[in-house]
């Protein structure tokens, strides 16, 4: 987990290390997200340091105004600038709740609004074509086949599926356990095809990549080592260039893909959040929007009036 800051004595430097152990011990969060946090607080601190601004009980509302305009000005996008705000919120409420603050200085000051962006869902012709854009004669291809297949049938983020350990798997009932953001677990069900193929990979590929080593990883990497999640995003990166899909495809496209089909044909809203990890249902919704954009270019296409 993220180490504590101690190269730095002034403030807010000197609470960051705090601040990351507050959030690994007491909030839960994934790892990710507590990097993302000290990296948007390391920016932080430096603008607080051209601005004079070295003590947490002289921050007024205006001085956090000022730092969201900075980056404006900075030119990020929208969605860079709220997740800064947010750090720093949580930050400046984690001074209020060990008694340096007095009040909220947070409740006044607005997020940049964001637009909704639908995700990148592909036709599930085209999502199979992605899968089965192996070749056979690739000593890995059994690894990486099932890899993808799994990905689709689970909505798995890539961290997700690289951290999936062979204790995970049942295949009796046919599900699979992962480990979501703030290490919550879930349980997924898993099809017939893609059981097939992770019990033939399980069998026939992976103790070769093993060889004498002991890991309980699922997936391993060529030299027997557990597969990181950089690895598989290559893996889907090399099939989507194989099977010649435009535009920016990732594990998380297969995570959209999973979340839209089953919607569009007929799961309920909250089964399909169950299974995606998703906190809030809202963030599901977004599926429903996608199927919508569907139904409107049939209508467009097909209705006798233009």
């Amino acid at each position: 987990m993220p180490q504590a800051i101690t190269t730095e004595t002034a403030w807010p430097f000197s609470q960051i290390g705090s601040f990351v152990n507050y959030l690994v011990a007491e909030c839960g969060l994934a790892e990710n997200t507590i990097l993302a946090y000290r990296r948007d607080l390391v920016r932080f601190g430096g603008y607080c340091q051209t601005v004079s601004l070295n003590d947490v009980q002289k921050v007024t509302p205006k001085d956090l105004q000022d730092y969201a305009h900075s980056l404006f000005s900075a030119k990020l996008a929208s969605s860079s600038i709220a997740r800064h705000m947010v750090a720093v919120k949580m930050f400046l409420r984690f001074h209020q709740l060990s008694g340096l603050l007095k009040e909220d200085l947070c409740s006044v000051l607005e997020s940049p609004k964001l637009w909704k962006r639908l995700p990148n869902v592909l036709s599930r012709q085209r999502t199979v074509e992605l899968i089965t854009a192996q070749d056979e004669e690739d000593p890995l291809y059994l690894r990486n086949r099932t890899l993808l297949e799994l990905l689709y049938a689970t909505g798995m983020r890539a961290s997700e599926i690289a951290g999936i350990e062979l204790k995970d798997i049942n295949f009796q009932i046919g599900y699979i356990r992962c480990f979501g953001k703030g290490n919550k677990e879930r349980i997924i069900p898993v099809h017939k095809l893609a059981q097939e193929l992770l019990i033939r990979y399980l069998q026939e590929l992976r103790p070769v990549l093993l060889g004498d080593k002991t890991h309980n990883t699922v997936f391993l990497s060529r030299t027997g080592q557990p597969l990181s999640r950089i690895e598989v995003w290559r893996i889907v990166k090399r099939s989507a260039r194989t099977a010649g899909l435009i535009g920016k495809i990732s594990p998380h496209t297969l995570r959209h893909c999973f979340g839209s089909h089953l919607l569009q044909g007929g799961a309920d809203l909250r089964s399909v959040q169950e299974m995606l990890g998703h906190a809030d249902v809202t963030t599901t919704q977004i599926y429903t929007h996608v199927d919508q954009e569907h139904l409107r270019s049939i209508h467009k296409k097909y209705h006798p009036r233009p």
